[in-house]
């Protein structure tokens, strides 16, 4: 059976590089699975979990948006910021997520909404993604 070539890269470093049977992220249009021999594909990654899947192994990662390109046999992933799941802080992205709120409640017009709701967004995808690591261990 091939595999496919996996690459997930943020704006500092390569966060993994190795070879799966499958990948799943949450593109702009859903939910997508890529095993090898995938149509070649570009879109919009949406803030979330990316699982990589080879055997009964798997590895999740977060990524807080970006692009998936996908090549018969390869699949690179382009995120500004990408940490393994394992090493997401909770307590941190409650604060975020908070503070994230306020801002957005703040009615002044000082205030870069479209900033804020972007970090509430990735404050509430960081705890979606620790929640379903919890519920698969």
């Amino acid at each position: 059976m091939s595999k496919l070539k996996v690459n997930i890269v943020s704006a500092s470093e390569e966060i993994f590089s190795g070879e799966a049977d499958m990948v799943f992220a949450t593109g702009t249009l859903g939910e997508i699975g890529v095993a090898p021999g995938h149509s070649p594909l570009l879109t919009g990654l949406l803030p979330g979990p990316v699982r990589v899947a080879s055997g009964s192994e798997e590895d999740t990662f977060f990524c807080s948006g970006g692009f998936i390109e996908v090549q018969p046999d390869v699949v690179t992933v382009l995120s500004d910021v990408a940490e393994r799941a394992d090493d997401l802080d909770e307590a941190k992205a409650l604060k975020a997520q908070e503070e994230a709120e306020q801002e957005l409640a703040n009615q002044t017009d000082d205030v870069d909404y479209a900033r804020a709701a972007a970090q509430l967004a990735e404050a509430a995808a960081r705890l979606k993604t620790i929640q379903k690591l919890r519920k698969n261990k």
